[in-house]
């Protein structure tokens, strides 16, 4: 399999998204697995590589195509000089974090790279750059032209994704429906069998209410909403359980015995998840025709230009990118050409037998 290109948007660069890039993509290693290209400045690059202190094969390239393997290429989308400030949110961090995010996802989006990692932004830094959506999620989502996605936080065996993202909790209510539960379940059993390579997997669903709205008493939506939900993904073959309390599901291990788990709202599945995996966790846009992950953290500014931020989320962010656009190129070519089914007839002795090829 030919080596992949993986491309690497820069984020807010007052943040730490540089500092755990270079401090990845320099381990010789990385070079050997994948074609690293980022999207940002080389002026940039250089102002960061120098407070890591960090060496690699570099070379300063316009476009996607000009990439070399072997080296870690960085494309220019601004020629101007920027005013860097560790540590601080200010428009410019938003407004040169927009310039890398856009040509990174166009690239994604003309498949001139086989995976996108994005290095974190800052919301309110955005917003003041006229950034409107809540996320990266999505806009990603909306730039590949998906009608929904999914947000999956993963690490190792632990995969945990959200009906609603980034809702204030007064509106999850509402936006937990039928229909969005049983989409959301159709994208997480969809890429838990081509994505993560699981040909049967079991899903859990979380409550919304608290002990699962104990029959009614504290709610209706589980009776009313999530039972009838699941129910209808059994019916499309998939195999979901629950609805699940949320208190006690992670507390008692029960998250060990699912390959995915679907939770109501951004707080009750990220709060376990990064309790129990925090620094090594990795955010996945499911439901995607693109591969696109990022670290679990964020911009951490109070930490920026200190040269002490942890690779290990990032790390297994690239990681991540690499397995799932590889499993998915497999799945393509194993899916490619299906046996048709066709019978065959001979004789034996005096009688005629059919074979059935399926």
């Amino acid at each position: 399999m030919e080596k992949l290109k993986i491309g690497i948007s820069i984020g807010d660069l007052n943040g730490i998204g540089l500092e755990v890039i270079l401090k990845t993509v320099s381990d010789e290693r990385i070079l050997k697995l994948c074609t690293p290209i980022l999207y940002g400045s080389s002026k940039v690059v250089s102002y960061h590589k120098n407070i890591v202190q960090v060496e690699f094969p570099f070379a300063n390239i316009r476009t996607t195509e000009e990439a070399e393997d072997g080296k870690v290429n960085v494309v220019n989308c601004w020629n101007e000089n920027v005013n860097i400030t560790l540590g601080k949110i200010g428009e410019a961090g938003g407004k040169y974090a927009l310039r890398a995010l856009e040509a990174a996802v166009q690239a994604l989006k003309e498949e001139e790279i086989d995976a996108l990692v994005t290095a974190p932004i800052n919301k309110k830094a955005m917003a003041m750059a006229g950034f409107t959506h809540v996320g990266h999620t999505e806009y990603i989502t909306e730039q590949l032209e998906a009608k929904e996605s999914l947000m999956l936080m993963v690490n190792d065996g632990l995969r945990v994704g959200l009906v609603t993202n980034h809702l204030p909790l007064s509106k999850v209510a509402e936006n937990v429906t039928r229909e969005k539960i049983l989409s959301k379940l159709t994208i997480l059993n969809q890429t838990l069998k081509v994505d993560f390579n699981i040909e049967r997997p079991t899903i859990a669903v979380l409550a919304l209410n608290p002990h699962a709205g104990d029959e009614g008493t504290i709610g209706m939506e589980e009776e009313e909403t999530i039972r009838p939900a699941i129910d209808m993904a059994k019916e499309r073959g998939m195999m979901a359980f629950g609805p699940f309390p949320a208190d006690g599901f992670f507390g008692s291990g029960q998250h060990a015995k699912f390959d995915g788990i679907l939770a109501m709202y951004h707080d009750q599945g990220l709060v376990a998840f990064k309790a129990l995996s925090f620094g090594d966790g990795v955010n996945y846009t499911a439901g995607l025709s693109g591969v696109r992950t990022s670290p679990d953290h964020g911009t951490a500014f109070e930490i920026a230009g200190k040269n002490v931020a942890d690779p290990s989320s990032f790390r297994k962010a690239l990681f991540l990118a690499l397995d799932i656009a590889k499993n998915r190129r497999l799945h393509a070519e194993m899916t490619a050409n299906p046996l048709k089914s066709r019978s065959a007839k001979f004789k034996q002795g005096e009688d005629e037998v059919i074979l059935e090829d399926v």
